[in-house]
């Protein structure tokens, strides 16, 4: 369960936010939401895939283990664990802050609730008088993008079901252990409608910024090769 309250700096003066990576903070999921104008940064380590949800939207995906509870680039170091990647989604590291509406007004709230919370130590939200810490102007600054690019999506996913360019798939996976996995429950970007599109078509998704998401969703398909590798790595070392 969460704790959302409005932050403020009478109520939290003293509240200390953990910035560090683990389990125990929530990292270990298998995926996080991402957003068109992050595609560029999350193709390099991530696999973009599109979820599918039950009122039949799409969301795009960064992908980071092939099954539930798996993240494979959590890895543990002499002070306990860290993220093996030089970028991390801004839908993890906005954690424990969340962006609220009122009216037009953005405006940051904090999962009371939540473990980095809950752990009593790490940075300082606000400094004498009240005035916010570096550390808080950089979560704030993270929400407002990450608002901003979830935003910006709905576009982005009307266009690609305009020209019906999204496509389910499966993988079928053997490992070098020998055992077989499957990962399904997903969609990508079907090459092959997309390589068919007249120059019209592809002209507005250009024009309409659309078109480099969609090559950069293409380009990351070949991170799956890393978490195969991944996976057959933590299942050499037993874990």
């Amino acid at each position: 369960m969460s704790n959302n309250v409005l932050l403020n700096n009478v109520d939290h003066r003293d509240l200390r936010v953990d910035p560090r990576r683990g389990a125990a903070f929530g990292d270990d999921v298998m995926y996080a939401p991402t957003f068109p104008d992050e595609f560029r940064n999350v193709q390099a380590h991530y696999p973009i895939v599109f979820h599918r949800d039950a009122s039949g939207g799409f969301h795009p995906l960064a992908l980071f283990g092939l099954q539930e509870g798996a993240n494979l680039f959590l890895e543990a170091n002499g002070e306990g664990e860290r993220w093996d990647a030089t970028y991390v989604p801004l839908s993890i590291q906005r954690q424990p802050f969340l962006i609220g509406m009122a009216g037009e007004e953005r405006l940051v709230h904090v999962d009371l609730d939540h473990p980095r919370v809950r752990a009593g130590t790490g940075e300082v939200l606000f400094q004498d008088p009240g005035i916010a810490t570096e550390f808080l102007e950089r979560a704030r600054s993270i929400l407002l993008a990450l608002h901003d690019g979830i935003v910006a999506t709905s576009p982005f996913i009307e266009a690609l079901l305009r020209h019906e360019l999204l496509e389910s798939f499966v993988l079928d996976i053997q490992l070098d252990d020998g055992s077989l996995n499957r990962l399904a429950g997903f969609h990508t970007i079907d090459e092959a409608r997309l390589q068919a599109l007249d120059g019209a078509a592809l002209e507005r998704l250009a024009r309409d910024g659309h078109l480099l998401p969609i090559y950069m969703v293409l380009a990351s398909l070949s991170r799956f090769r890393d978490l195969i590798e991944r996976t057959n790595r933590r299942r050499a070392a037993g874990r």
